[in-house]
Parts: structure tokens; C-alpha cells; sequence
């Protein structure tokens, strides 16, 4: 039997108006100085504002990079790091949706080092650590604040990289359900999608372990229970809660398991058109769980399971049923659009399949694909 060894995870205060205990968190990662990375609409909520004069009313100083985009780039990294090493030593206090978390992640150990983005693939171990990071998700779906490393777009090689290092791991994570109330219907449903992924892919990944297990199954019973009240009622805080929480839970599981194809499509069809990455998961997940479910039948009635559903003597059914309830749960929340929707063409599908084999999520998978399996999938799904 091999040894499993968890790392302890960040330190998390949740439930509603945590926020308020942002300078308590800076001042407990070592600093008296904050630099703000946030993407470029969170100014418009009234979120930004409350954070800075959180921050200012305990006497931290602050700077604040707000060029983080939708799928942040390389060159979106590169930049806030330049303006953070302008600023100097400071916490990275990181607001907004998992873009802005992931570009803080790049940002941060950019800015501790010389060199650019590119330089800091995950796998690498750089010079010095990365700048320590708080997190202040305000939306419930990647469950960035649990993990080192950000999905960033090479803009030269036209692909997903991973960008970072276990020390920029956020060392305090604020879940504030108050902070995702704001959120739109559509939002909501596309990042609550999101979070099921991260859940469904973690159960079956080939690196699952009772560990990952655990978060992964109440993650899913969190989210699927909760997801469509918060699209329907975007006010109901316990909804919120429920939503949140079930994020980061899913965020803890695929930390240690890895997650799968879908994944790897879903990056691939983000390169070629820019499509909303929940979305883009939505659309093809029902697909590949049914052309997994010979080999992923257990975890699949796991899913089945967390989601409340009625379980029989048969796996194989119950496996069945969790494929259908995800579809339907998607549908409900009108996540589950066609790929066409997204931007993608019939002619793009080679190379998405392409992309999405090769990228590493993809290697977790409990079944392999060969490329005209993954084309068969995206043609379906147009």
C-alpha cells in the first residue's frame, strides 16, 4: 500500500460578512501592505470599494492591479507582476471569479522572481517563493482559492498552461457567501456547473483517493442540491452558502485527484473561441460520462448517491441514473447549450479533439479516447 500524504490546506473563515475579517488575514500571511488583483468589473459591484476600505480602515496600504480578464493570459501576468514589484513586498489579496484568482496565483510568484509567466510552469521549482495570497472568491465554482497553480492562455503557443508553485497556495481563503449574491442567473449557473464538474471528474479521476473522495461527494450533494434555488432565487443566502462551500469543497477534491476530459475539451474549446468555461464543460459533460460509464459505473453511482438519487442493486443503472439527473439538472438551469452557441464550427472539431487529448487533465480520465472518439463527442454536441 503507497503512503498518501496531504499538505494542510488554508486557513478559512466562511459564512456571511467574513469579509470583514480581510486585515486580520493580511496581517496574519506576514504584511501591513496589500496588492489587489481583481478583474476588470468587480469595481462596478461595490465589492472592490468594500475591499479597499476594509483595507484602509485598518491602515494597510494598497495598490491594485484591475487588468484581469475573462481567461487570463500570459501577458495579463506579466503585467500585474510588473506592477506589483513596483509596489514592493506585500500580501496578494485576491478578489473575484477564478480568472482573477488564477492571475493572482501567476502574479505572485512572477513577482517574487525575475522572468515572465512562461518561465513558471507548475512542475518547475522556482528561485525564490511566490508573495503569500489571500483569497476572496465572489463567485462559487472554480475553487481556486484551494490550490497553487492558475489555467493562464499562453498567447504565443495558443494553449492552456498551468502557472505556479505550492507556495502560492492562498494561505487564507475568505468564503463569503454575501459576495456571490450579486451574481447573475446566467453567471451563477455556468460557475455552479463548474463546481459539479470539478466534483463528478474528481470522483472518477484515476487519481482519486478516500481523501478526495470525501470532499468530492459532498461537494456534489452541496452543489446539486443547492445550484438551481441560487439561479432561480439569486438572494436565498443559504443557497449561497451551500454553493460556496460545495466550491471549495470541490476545489480540496480535484487538488488531490486531478480531474479528466471534460476538462481537457473544455480548455480546448476556450483557445479556439473564448467560450464561458462553464459553459463550454456543460455542453459535452452528459456525453463523455456516457461513453465512461463502462469503466467509471462506481463512481458514477457515488454521484448518483450524493445527489439524493434512488439507488438500486444495479450499478450499472444507478450509474445511468447520475448521467441523466447532471443532464437534467444543466438543462434546468439552461447551462447546457449547443457547442454552436459557444462559437464552435464543424471545421474546429479536429483540432479541439486535439487540444483536449493533449492537455494534462486529460491523462486523469478513467478512459482513454482516441481523437476520433473526442471528435464523435464535439459533433454531438454542435
Amino acid at each position: 500500500m503507497s503512503v498518501l500524504r496531504i499538505e494542510p490546506h488554508a486557513h478559512i473563515d466562511f459564512g456571511a460578512s467574513a469579509v470583514d475579517h480581510l486585515p486580520e488575514a493580511v496581517d496574519q500571511v506576514g504584511h501591513r501592505r496589500a496588492f489587489v488583483v481583481t478583474d476588470q468589473g468587480m469595481r462596478a459591484t461595490g465589492i472592490l470599494g468594500k475591499v479597499l476600505a476594509l483595507l484602509d480602515s485598518a491602515g494597510i496600504e494598497t495598490a491594485c492591479y484591475e487588468g484581469v480578464q475573462p481567461n487570463p493570459t500570459t501577458r495579463t501576468i506579466d503585467d500585474g507582476a510588473a506592477e506589483a514589484r513596483r509596489f514592493g513586498a506585500a500580501a496578494v489579496v485576491a478578489v473575484g471569479g477564478g480568472s482573477a484568482l488564477d492571475a493572482a496565483k501567476g502574479i505572485a510568484i512572477v513577482a517574487a522572481n525575475s522572468g515572465v509567466a512562461r518561465d513558471f510552469d507548475y512542475t518547475a521549482e522556482p528561485p525564490f517563493p511566490g508573495l503569500p495570497i489571500v483569497a476572496v472568491p465572489t463567485t462559487a465554482g472554480t475553487g481556486a482559492e484551494t490550490n497553487g497553480f492558475g489555467v493562464i492562455e499562453d498567447v504565443a503557443g495558443r494553449c492552456k498552461v498551468y502557472i505556479g508553485h505550492a507556495s502560492v497556495r492562498p494561505r487564507f481563503a475568505i468564503l463569503d457567501p454575501e459576495l456571490t449574491v450579486g451574481l447573475p442567473a446566467p453567471a451563477t449557473a455556468a460557475t455552479g456547473m463548474d463546481a459539479l464538474v470539478h466534483g463528478i471528474e474528481s470522483l472518477a479521476s484515476k487519481g482519486a483517493n478516500p481523501v478526495s473522495v470525501g470532499y468530492a461527494t459532498q461537494a456534489i450533494r452541496l452543489v446539486s442540491s443547492s445550484l438551481a434555488t441560487a439561479v432561480s432565487d439569486g438572494s436565498d443566502l443559504e443557497a449561497r452558502a451551500r454553493m460556496i462551500m460545495g466550491s471549495h469543497l470541490a476545489g480540496l477534491a480535484l487538488s488531490l485527484s486531478g480531474l479528466g476530459l471534460v476538462h481537457g475539451i473544455a480548455h480546448s474549446v476556450t483557445n479556439h473561441t473564448g467560450a464561458v468555461h462553464g459553459l463550454a464543460l456543460t455542453a459535452v459533460l452528459d456525453r463523455v460520462m456516457r461513453r465512461s460509464a463502462d469503466i467509471a459505473t462506481n463512481p458514477y453511482r457515488l454521484v448518483a448517491q450524493a445527489m439524493g438519487l434512488a439507488t438500486s442493486a444495479d450499478p450499472e443503472h444507478d450509474a445511468a441514473g447520475a448521467i441523466r439527473a447532471v443532464r437534467d439538472l444543466a438543462e434546468d438551469v439552461k447551462a447546457r447549450l449547443p457547442l454552436r452557441e459557444l462559437g464552435v464550427d464543424a471545421g474546429m472539431v479536429p483540432s479541439i479533439a486535439r487540444g483536449a487529448l493533449g492537455d494534462i487533465v486529460s491523462v486523469n480520465h478513467p478512459r482513454e479516447f482516441g481523437g476520433h472518439e473526442v471528435e464523435a463527442i464535439l459533433t454531438a454536441a454542435l
